[in-house]
């Protein structure tokens, strides 16, 4: 401060112009962070790649189902064993065997498709059935599938699908 003014003095001569100047520089702060953090989105979804995976998965239940299987992640040439599990619950009555075949995009590393995918649904199946689905976990990978379903089932359920590396 210099000698003889006050602050409030000071402050009614402009250098902070009541307020306003502070509040000028906070929101350019602002917009510069937003512009950061929006570029290092980018980068990361940049740089997140594809995949392919095919599974297969038995299914059966009683009000309460439960599901199993295997597959396999091609991920950047190499191969990668998966394990899959899960269980519904709502109004299952059958058993089905379903191969699916697809891909797996927004993934930076094999470890990234590890994770929950639920999913709400209706379908029946008798002797054959297509199916088709769109699947997200919380690492953000995500599985476009199609397939062929094998058995019998009717289904109004909801479910979990618990896919891991071996």
């Amino acid at each position: 401060m210099v000698p003889g003014y006050s602050a409030e003095s000071f402050m009614r001569c402009g250098a902070f112009d009541g307020g306003k100047f502070t509040m000028q520089v906070l929101s350019g702060l602002r917009a510069g962070l937003l512009a950061v953090a929006a570029l290092f989105a980018a980068a990361s979804v940049a740089n997140a790649d594809d995949g392919t995976i095919s599974i297969r998965i038995f299914k059966a239940g009683f009000v309460i189902g439960g599901s199993a299987g295997s597959g396999v992640l091609t991920f950047q040439g190499r191969t990668y064993p998966l394990s899959i599990g899960g269980l519904s619950y709502g109004f299952t009555f059958g058993a089905s065997e379903t191969h699916f075949h697809g891909t797996v995009s927004n993934i930076h590393r094999p470890s990234d498709v590890n994770g929950v995918y639920a999913q709400g649904g209706a379908g029946a199946a008798a002797i054959r059935g297509a199916q088709a689905v769109v699947l997200a976990n919380q690492n953000g990978a995500v599985l476009t599938l199609t397939g062929e379903q094998n058995g019998l089932i009717v289904s109004l359920d909801l479910s979990g699908l618990a896919l891991s590396l071996k």
